[in-house]
């Protein structure tokens, strides 16, 4: 569900930035703020919620119960 909403937004603001990447001012920030884009979004996508069913030994097979 939350995939789409984050990869659009991370692929508008990567795009976004690209052209400051031959702007030799620019360059680094560029380069951080695409890299770190990355990484928060793998880290947003797959690590936490890894970690999140690993913690709270939730199984893939289980359906969440309705409250």
């Amino acid at each position: 569900m939350r995939v789409r909403p984050v990869s659009l937004g991370v692929l508008a603001t990567a795009l976004g930035v690209v052209p400051l990447l031959w702007d030799p001012f620019f360059k680094s920030l560029a380069v951080v703020i695409i890299a770190g884009l990355t990484f928060a979004t793998l880290l947003t996508l797959i690590v936490v919620p890894v970690l999140y069913m690993l913690f709270f030994c939730i199984r893939p097979d289980e359906k969440p119960s309705a409250q």
